[in-house]
């Protein structure tokens, strides 16, 4: 039996290999898998023309998946530094690699990135736009951008953020709510600008039955931009905000129409107490679509620390139903992300989401903890690094400050109490001041 998607092949019963992976890798059963695909609460962007995928499920009963940003711009411009980038990501285990190239040889870094990764690789194609065709952002026409699209497509990209929630109604919510950081989206900002200079709708929104019928053709995911995210704690859960949602949730049953999937990007800055009823929020006006978050941010006064702002909010938010995380490094708002920042972003989303799959009851979550927590108790130093989310930080860590018995640490030492709670429990004396063990 044919089928044109993921979503087309689950609701006609169809199990692909796609779904197979997923199932596997997950621990689900895969007809609970299919039926979860069938009803657009579980997703698995995978391009037809993305040969090196190995596929992975994002959405309701799954791990929480992280995503990295790449990609060069014009102050850094370098395909070399980004792919050196790509492969450490790669080795680190991330699902998902977006590449936000804006500037040079975007398709050279685009084509070498989907040929080598095995992760999801996700575009937003209107970045893209201004150099694919050497023109001012006002110059480029609605058919134009639908080209870009087009192209990403066939290239093998699996999902792709298409900002079509902010039309013209949206815009003129956002004209009559005043907010402290306007509109803080890079694609937003770019299209509400070409509204404006242009005076016409939005042309992922106007045309966005002929993106679907690309993104059907290939089996792209569509990923909904938060063109209103909150730039700032003071602008989340406004007006302008809430506004974008309803219309994502009005173009998520469009595309689900077409077979075509699609996950809901959130926020952006966000006070920690407002988190959760913004998961309950888009998974009620979405209709359980799979919620993808940058962060939430939930403190705007630490440039520099942001990997750590982002990941109490993105462990909150995964706890309270999101279904991917973005990354954030400490290098946001500053500059491009160096390979060190890229590392840190990293293991702090992955912190994040892995604590908000206990909070989840994700199945098999706990048990990582479970296998931690026994070798700690046993003074089991080397299964504690192979188990450790960075093991060679533990390592170097350990070897740095060698304490003076094996079976204890530098700030311990013989009071250890994995230590003496052992030999206490055997009935052994704990000698914390002589020097024999």
């Amino acid at each position: 039996m044919n089928y044109t998607t993921q979503m087309d092949a689950a609701r006609k019963g169809i199990i692909t290999k796609e779904m197979e992976v997923v199932a596997k890798k997950e621990s689900i059963e895969i007809e609970d898998l299919r039926g979860l695909i069938a009803e657009g609460k579980v997703v698995i962007p995978a391009n037809k023309n993305h040969k090196s995928l190995s596929a992975e499920g994002i959405g309701e009963n799954l791990r929480t998946k992280i995503n990295v940003n790449l990609g060069i711009s014009k102050d850094c411009p370098n395909v070399d530094d980004e792919l050196e980038k790509v492969k450490t990501a790669i080795d680190m285990k991330v699902e998902a690699i977006m590449d936000l190239s804006s500037y040079g040889k975007t398709a050279e870094f685009r084509n070498k990135l989907i040929e080598m990764s095995p992760a999801i690789i996700g575009t937003v194609p209107i970045y893209d736009a201004v150099g694919f065709y050497d023109k001012e952002l006002s110059e480029i026409t609605a058919k134009e951008f639908l080209k870009v699209v087009e192209k990403h497509a066939i290239d093998g990209v699996d999902f792709m953020t298409i900002h079509a929630g902010i039309n013209r109604e949206t815009a003129q919510v956002f004209k009559r709510n005043e907010r402290l950081t306007n509109i803080v989206s890079r694609g937003g900002s770019l299209l509400y600008a070409w509204m404006e200079l242009n005076d016409k709708e939005n042309p992922f929104y106007e045309y966005y039955d002929e993106i679907l019928e690309i993104c059907a053709k290939y089996d792209v995911t569509i990923s909904l931009g938060d063109a209103c995210r909150p730039g700032s704690i003071n602008d989340a859960t406004d007006a302008s905000q809430v506004k974008e949602l309803i219309v994502l949730g009005e173009l998520t049953k469009k595309a689900w129409e077409k077979n075509v999937q699609v996950m809901i990007e959130g926020p952006g800055h966000m006070a920690l107490n407002e988190i959760k009823a913004n998961m309950v929020l888009e998974k009620k006006l979405c209709h359980g679509a799979p919620f993808y978050v940058l962060g939430p941010i939930v403190t705007d006064i630490a440039p520099g620390y942001d990997h750590i702002t982002s990941a109490i909010g993105g462990a909150v938010a995964a706890s309270s139903g999101a279904d991917f995380l973005c990354y954030v490094t400490p290098a946001e708002h500053l500059r491009l992300p160096n390979l060190d920042d890229m590392k840190e972003g990293i293991i702090a989303s992955k912190i994040a989401a892995h604590a908000g799959d206990i909070a989840k009851g994700v199945n098999g979550a706990k048990e990582w903890d479970y296998k931690m927590s026994k070798a700690r108790q046993a003074l089991d130093w080397d299964t504690m690094f192979d188990l450790a989310i960075d093991s060679e930080k533990a390592r170097r860590y350990r070897k740095e400050s060698t304490p003076e018995h094996e079976d204890t640490c530098t700030m311990c030492g013989k009071m250890c109490s994995m230590r003496n709670m052992n030999k206490v429990m055997k009935g052994e004396n704990i000698n914390i001041l002589r020097n024999d063990s």
